[in-house]
């Protein structure tokens, strides 16, 4: 593994009093694609929600670009170069697709990608097609893609994308598959939760999996699918 963009070391967190997550440790790479798998309740939401500060008081130590960011309040992480991409594809309704990019905008960061409308277009053609079109007009994986995009337009360094491929067409999964692919090739390191694993497996070069909050297997993808016990005990349906 390349030199360590995110590093989290025994992550607890909980609910008010019921604990979630359990000793949670990972580590993702500069330039590297990782994804956390796990049934849906596994706690992949609650993991990324820990490290973006947006649970209240987890105890344990990330460390972003070098720098403990532990206890940074979620805009102070999100300034730092730590993009988020929630799994309920939250965009403006009323705005158009151009006009929910020009929202995100924010100016390059050292050893990011910089991206613009057009470099997105490029990467998302549906949205170069739908550029003047309301977000409320547009179809769940066209939302999709715009809250990525928008994402993008911060000029992250890491990107934490949440359940990217959940209710997507095939041709849309298919698109998400090469839009993520071009971010690698950008540069940008990605940790991405997944239960779709023939998704995972096309973008991501190590996987780890989580189940009732703790992490149960580390591994390249090559090794997990050599172990097909794991794999039938966490993410069997």
């Amino acid at each position: 593994m390349s030199v360590s963009k995110l590093s989290v070391a025994q992550l607890d967190a909980a609910y008010g009093q019921a604990q979630v997550l359990f000793d949670v440790s990972l580590e993702i790479g500069a330039g590297e694609a990782v994804a956390l798998l796990g049934r849906n309740g596994a706690g992949k939401s609650t993991t990324f929600r820990a490290i973006l500060g947006l649970i209240a008081r987890p105890t344990g130590r990330i460390v972003f670009d070098g720098e403990d960011i532990s206890k940074c309040p979620p805009h102070e992480i999100v300034r730092r170069g730590l993009g988020y991409v929630p799994e309920d594809r939250r965009i403006f309704s009323d705005l158009t697709v151009e006009e929910n990019l020009l929202v995100g905008r924010q100016p390059p960061r050292p050893n990011a990608p910089t991206w613009t409308p057009e470099r997105l277009f490029a990467i998302f053609p549906n949205l170069r097609e739908l550029r003047g079109r309301a977000g409320a007009r547009m179809s769940g994986g066209e939302q999709q893609m715009l809250t990525i995009a928008r994402t993008l337009m911060g000029n992250p360094s890491l990107l934490l994308l949440d359940e990217p491929s959940e209710g997507l067409a095939p041709r849309i999964v298919e698109q998400m598959i090469e839009a993520i692919r071009e971010m690698k090739r950008e540069g940008l390191s990605l940790l991405l939760s997944e239960q779709n694993l023939p998704f995972a497996r096309l973008v991501a070069e190590r996987v780890y999996v989580i189940e009732k909050g703790a992490i149960r297997f580390v591994g390249t993808v090559a090794e997990f699918d050599a172990q097909p016990d794991v794999r039938h005990a966490y993410l069997a349906f």
